[in-house]
């Protein structure tokens, strides 16, 4: 008796998986053809602006300002992204000899031609904590001494090009309407509204969600050791680009860094010190663009959209070199903090382009001058 009851749960187990799995193989199938349907080229060469922008723009910087309040620390205000840096350290980005000449703009026009910079490396949490905490983490890059006018006015940027990117190669969020609506739920701390807004299916974002469960991925083994995107697109003279930073290690002197004890707070520092500052190791990356190709699904305005690399792929520009250094004083500390890193300190041939990136330059302007003025740095 018992047997037969054991081999009836045993059949009806064995069913109920069997019609879990079909049901999911359909539902996957189905998400499948909508998002081919929806998502296929072409798509537009050209910047298009919601009516609605503006006023988003301006409800999140107002939400920004409340998170900067929020998470200061007892003696200076802290940004409200990329709180946490690892350290700022000197780098070196080099044009590449072999550059194609129709990828001859800006700051890579001259082949072979070297440019001084910083690099601030980061966790992306707008509050400090333990580096061990899956996180999104960022890279920035500040070239010096750069000529010609660039895209934001005042002294203090004349001579700067920036880049900034993050290490996923998209966004959780398509453009400044909805990152208006995400935001506003995270800074209420209502995240679970930041990706099901209301009850009515159609408004949930549930690819969004995976791209950011994607996106807070657990720490790499140093800063130097992942790649990071520019997820929204930019100009490179007439072209439509992305650009990203990927190790190179072989471009280096070999170097195997020691294993890290990832339970310390602070184990990314400590790792770009143990290789820059003890070990007196450089690093090594490459710096890469992506062309769109508007014949297919490559969107300026949706960022949670990654280009495809079968059909466009990344194209290397320029060499990025991290010499050995000492970084972690308190001094230079000081100063990676009260440093203002903007896409839009930019030369005009780097525009950056889209929704997301014309948010940033009204955002980060806004928190950046807030904050330093904050903290007597103005």
């Amino acid at each position: 008796m018992l047997k037969r009851f054991w081999l009836w749960l045993g059949r009806l187990l064995g069913r109920l998986l069997i019609a879990v799995v079909a049901l999911g193989l359909v539902g996957w199938a189905i998400g499948a053809l909508v998002f081919h349907s929806k998502y296929s080229g072409p798509v537009s060469t050209e910047e298009v602006i919601a009516p609605t922008e503006d006023a988003d723009t301006q409800a999140i910087i107002a939400d920004a300002i409340a998170v900067v309040e929020q998470h200061r620390d007892n003696t200076r205000v802290l940004r409200d992204a990329h709180a946490k840096a690892h350290g700022c350290v000197r780098a070196e980005v080099r044009v590449r000899e072999d550059i194609a000449p129709a990828l001859r703009y800006g700051v890579l026009s001259e082949p072979g031609k070297q440019w001084d910079a910083w690099m601030r490396l980061s966790n992306g949490n707008a509050y400090p904590q333990f580096d061990r905490i899956n996180d999104a983490r960022g890279m920035a890059i500040k070239l010096l001494e750069v000529p010609g006018d660039k895209l934001t006015a005042g002294p203090r940027h004349a001579g700067d090009q920036d880049f900034v990117m993050f290490n996923h190669p998209v966004f959780f969020v398509r453009d400044v309407a909805e990152y208006r609506s995400n935001f506003a739920a995270q800074a209420e701390g209502k995240k679970v509204l930041a990706f099901f807004p209301n009850a009515d299916p159609r408004s949930w974002e549930l690819r969004h969600l995976v791209i950011a469960l994607q996106t807070l991925a657990p720490a790499p083994q140093s800063p130097v050791a992942t790649t990071y995107s520019s997820v929204a697109p930019y100009k490179l003279g007439p072209h439509n680009i992305k650009y990203r930073v990927t190790p190179a290690p072989e471009q280096c002197p070999d170097y195997r860094l020691p294993e890290q004890n990832r339970d310390l707070p602070n184990f990314l520092r400590s790792a770009l010190y143990q290789q820059l500052s003890l070990d007196r190791a450089p690093a090594c990356f490459v710096l890469q663009v992506q062309r769109q190709n508007a014949a297919y699904y490559m969107p300026i305005e949706d960022t949670s959209i990654e280009w495809d690399e079968a059909i466009s792929p990344f194209e290397t520009v320029a060499d990025v070199r991290l010499p050995a250094q000492d970084f972690d004083s308190p001094e230079q500390n000081i100063d990676c903090d009260n440093l203002s890193f903007n896409p839009w300190h930019a030369l005009p041939e780097h525009r950056p382009i889209g929704g997301i990136n014309r948010l940033r330059k009204a955002v980060y302007e806004s928190i950046s001058s807030y904050r330093l003025e904050r903290n007597g740095a103005n």
